[in-house]
């Protein structure tokens, strides 16, 4: 015999009786909480539309899909207990903070690097090539050139002659 439910969303699953895997308590017991997140078109993100109450994952699904399907484009769902979602604490809002040395970024972070390396292959044993430093190879150069000035610029128009 199939349980029947005011509620026709419950009727659709035709559950059998003694079928449900969860206990009906009193009525004015709430069901747990199940965040809904669905997806317009194939390959979008999936966006957190709102939250259902239900008792098992099934029906939270079918009760996201009668509330939050129904009138607008949707090609996917997902529905997450609440309880299982994990937040970051405000306490902990450090974390987002922005990383302020970004040497990393740039070549010249890497010459620490280097350095680095080749002073464990020394402590190892290991022969290591000598390399310049950037500002070893700056001050070579500059004492190779002859000291002329010249104006760089753009010339805009015919170039005399």
């Amino acid at each position: 015999m199939e349980i029947q439910s005011l509620d026709p969303r419950v009727n659709r699953l035709k559950l059998k009786e003694g079928e449900p895997d969860f206990e009906i308590g009193h009525e004015r017991d709430q069901w747990a909480t199940w965040e809904v997140f669905h997806q317009q078109a194939r390959g979008d993100q999936h966006k957190h539309v709102g939250i259902v109450h239900a008792p098992t994952a099934e029906i939270a699904m079918l009760f996201a899909k009668e509330q939050y399907a129904r009138r607008m484009k949707c090609v996917n769902l997902w529905v997450v207990r609440t309880a299982d979602v994990v937040t970051s604490s405000y306490e902990d809002a450090d974390m987002f903070d922005p990383a302020f040395d970004k040497s990393y970024r740039e070549s010249f972070g890497y010459a620490q690097t280097r350095a680095k390396i080749d002073a464990y292959k020394k402590e190892l044993g290991i022969e290591t090539r000598t390399h310049t430093t950037v500002a070893e190879k700056t001050t070579s150069t500059q004492a190779s050139k002859p000291k002329t000035a010249r104006r760089a610029g753009i010339v805009i128009g015919k170039r005399k002659s």
